[in-house]
């Protein structure tokens, strides 16, 4: 697909700007989808069904997104979250993680070591302090201070593998590693965002970032705005793929306040990675985008950069098959509801 010109992003840029101008009541004339709804980056099957399980028992979003997004972050064969992730150039372990309410209550802890949960971390750092984020050896010591336990995060498999590259000392990220069923696995980030059956948005997003990044580096992942935004009023956001890009373009922000604009979350999704590709510094080509969107009435979307990005969503028993931009690869029946598996839509 050619490059936009600026004339027609511009245009693109004033149509929203035309939109945002509109009464609140437009966004509010369509019709719900049947709730809870809850989506996840990549194939978090297992993820996505802890989460379901709270939903489809008249849950709170917010202690969904956690209950799912630990499952990534206790599995030591998911390379890049958590409990087995890749470590940084020196070979420890740094976790990333945050979470969001429908209230704009958020935590955040980055760049956190020996820590298994970080999310449940980030939880306490919004409900337990007058802060948002907490970092490196004060967010540990908080994790302590707040009764979390001490884990050795470096399984044998990943240190291994660690000593291997400093061998080969490659350090560019591949494209699309956060596929389970591509042979590279450098990075990755499990985003979920979630309405309950009260229309209660929340989200989460964790990682154990870049593989072999250097000492202190820290992605979009716990950055409020960037790897997740959430807001109960209008729709939630989580990224994934190159997160410096994410950072740049504050990515889930941005197309949160596109939907409060007036576009769906799939058109959100994709102009946000339109933008991306014109502003970027980066070659294209290099990097990959992963943007999901769920507004407040359960709707939602996703879209890439690059071909390659799936994502899972839970929807409940009753509902139709959701008619999505992309292709539906997988469905898995649940405890009230089914998971569906997306192949995202893509730009390049």
């Amino acid at each position: 697909m050619p490059n936009p010109s600026r004339r027609d992003f511009l245009k693109r840029t004033a149509a929203v700007g035309a939109l945002a101008i509109l009464p609140g009541s437009v966004r509010a004339t369509t019709k719900c989808r049947t709730r809870p709804v809850a989506v996840a980056t990549w194939d978090n099957r297992g993820a996505l069904e802890a989460a379901w399980n709270v939903l489809v028992s008249g849950g709170y979003a917010l202690d969904a997104v956690e209950a799912g997004v630990h499952i990534p972050e206790a599995d030591p064969n998911d390379r890049s979250v958590g409990l087995g992730g890749h470590p940084d150039r020196d070979g420890r372990v740094t976790l990333d993680s945050c979470i969001m309410d429908e209230r704009h209550r958020c935590g955040s802890v980055a760049a956190i070591e020996d820590i298994l949960h970080p999310v449940s971390v980030a939880r306490k750092v919004m409900e337990e302090t007058p802060h948002v984020m907490l970092v490196g050896d004060g967010a540990r010591q908080f994790a302590l201070e707040q009764g979390f336990e001490i884990t050795s995060l470096l399984t044998e498999q990943s240190e291994r593998e660690w000593r291997e590259w400093t061998e080969a000392n490659d350090y560019r990220p591949a494209i699309n590693n956060e596929r389970n069923d591509w042979p590279d696995n450098n990075h990755d980030t499990c985003g979920m965002i979630a309405i309950d059956s009260e229309g209660r948005l929340s989200g989460a997003c964790t990682t154990s970032g870049w593989a072999y990044k250097l000492r202190g580096r820290v992605g979009d992942s716990p950055i409020i705005g960037a790897g997740l935004f959430v807001d109960g009023e209008i729709g939630a956001a989580t990224a994934t793929g190159h997160g410096e890009e994410m950072i740049r373009m504050s990515a889930a922000h941005s197309i949160v306040e596109r939907m409060r604009a007036g576009l769906s979350p799939q058109e959100a999704c994709q102009q946000v990675v339109e933008h991306l590709r014109h502003i970027t510094p980066t070659d294209p080509a290099t990097i990959q985008a992963g943007l999901l969107a769920l507004d407040e009435k359960g709707d939602f979307g996703g879209f890439a950069l690059q071909r390659g990005f799936i994502y899972v969503v839970a929807l409940p028993d009753g509902d139709a098959e959701p008619n999505v931009k992309g292709e539906i690869t997988g469905r898995v029946g649940i405890r009230g509801g089914t998971i569906y598996v997306v192949e995202a839509p893509h730009l390049l």
